[in-house]
């Protein structure tokens, strides 16, 4: 955001946001001492500031100011704030409608007064609203400080899965799925070489990668060429692209590099991994005398107008006469949208994409988080009476540089 009106615009929306749920605090420390509010003010607008200068920082600061690392670790930490005072004033602003509401219905029935803080009994609804709110939000901002330690804490997630029409050459075949990479986010390499080894140490028959390699850009991957050439599997490693592949969020040229050279040093770094880059179209595999096809199409997406590349037409013609079918698209809306409607041979397909939102909760019998409330098919294993769809969390981590309740995920899975 190097926007001077842009940045006008989100501090003053930040500041009013500081002073509205300032009226919590104030609220629930109106009953200490005058010495104890002074402290208590001088913590809270003190700790305004400084975030209104990290975020000049971010903004304007320049590389010799800020280490990459450092401008990621910044920024998540503004949004945090931000974030934590946005659910805050979710409770405030009941608590001022009730007010609100109260007064009108006084004035209607002619009551003189409302009462006031500290003249009920016990703790005041205000008081209480308060103090939720504020903890509602000060848990929200510590677990995304917390979330910056599992951002490399790998869950390997193990599945099978039985299909009536898998030939008898691939059953037991181990697939090992893994999406999003986003090679651009990572600050801690050995940590992503153990991530890799946790791969290799499965020694699965196929390796899938489906799509996001990069945020942006080609020569995001020159540090980790090093790293991700060593997946090998004797089926061979295959991928597709994202739509980060493409280099539609940033503005080119850059460094002399136009889109379309960045697309083409993007392919180019798929072939020097030893990959097999997937452009719709299918390869055969075969095991033990039988055959299957593996289709891979460029991203194709049905929500908030992600960009339709992936040419089904062309990848699924020619796959007729093979008796199963694998297909890699990165986008899991792409399922329901289209796959499911005309291509119902389609027996299982494997997607990434939306990272699970690197927040929610998962324990058993219970699973949630605000991504699902824009795709229906957001992590894990689908079904649809022969088809499936399994939505891998993503290796990687975009944006936020951590994860909360959602951990990045090798995705191991067995055809029975």
């Amino acid at each position: 955001m190097r926007s001077p009106l842009g940045a006008f615009v989100f501090l003053t929306f930040m500041f009013l946001l500081d002073v509205y749920v300032f009226q919590a605090v104030k609220t629930v420390s109106h009953s200490v001492s005058p010495k104890a509010k002074s402290i208590v003010y001088a913590i809270y607008w003190g700790i305004t500031a400084i975030t209104i200068i990290g975020f000049l920082l971010f903004a304007f600061g320049g590389p010799e100011l800020l280490t990459r690392k450092l401008k990621t670790y910044l920024f998540a930490v503004i949004m945090g704030f931000f974030l934590a005072k946005l659910v805050a004033i979710i409770f405030i602003l009941l608590d001022d409608i009730r007010r609100v509401i109260q007064w009108a219905v006084g004035k209607i029935v002619h009551y003189n007064s409302v009462p006031e803080v500290g003249n009920e009994t016990g703790i005041s609804r205000s008081v209480f609203l308060s103090w939720f709110s504020l903890a509602l939000g000060g848990t929200l901002f510590s677990s995304l400080i917390y979330g910056f330690s599992n951002k490399y804490k790998y869950d390997i997630k193990r599945v099978q899965l039985s299909f009536d029409n898998l030939p008898k050459g691939f059953k037991g075949v181990k697939i090992l799925h893994i999406s999003d990479i986003h090679s651009g986010s990572f600050t801690d390499k050995e940590a992503v070489h153990h991530g890799v080894k946790e791969i290799m140490g499965e020694n699965a028959d196929l390796i899938l990668f489906t799509g996001d390699l990069v945020n942006d850009r080609a020569t995001e991957m020159d540090d980790y060429l090093d790293i991700f050439n060593q997946l090998k599997a004797p089926m061979g490693v295959y991928s597709t692209l994202g739509n980060h592949d493409y280099g539609d969020y940033v503005r080119w040229p850059i460094d002399g590099i136009t889109k379309e050279q960045n697309l083409d040093n993007l392919k180019g770094v798929h072939a020097n991994l030893g990959w097999r880059l997937l452009m719709n179209e299918h390869v055969v595999l075969e095991k033990n005398g039988d055959q299957i096809a593996l289709l891979g199409i460029e991203n194709w997406g049905a929500k908030a107008n992600f960009p339709k590349y992936g040419r089904m037409d062309l990848a699924h013609s020619g796959t007729e006469k093979y008796p199963f079918k694998i297909l890699m698209s990165h986008d899991p809306s792409h399922w329901e949208a289209e796959v499911k409607v005309k291509y119902s041979d389609i027996d299982l397909m494997l997607s990434g994409h939306t990272h699970g939102m690197q927040f929610g909760i998962e324990i058993p019998g219970f699973r949630w988080s605000p991504v699902q409330y824009v795709y229906k098919q957001w992590a894990g294993l689908y079904e649809d009476v022969k088809q499936k769809l399994y939505v891998n969390r993503g290796f990687g981590f975009l944006g936020y540089p951590g994860r909360v309740g959602i951990l990045p995920e090798i995705t191991v899975i067995e055809l029975v």
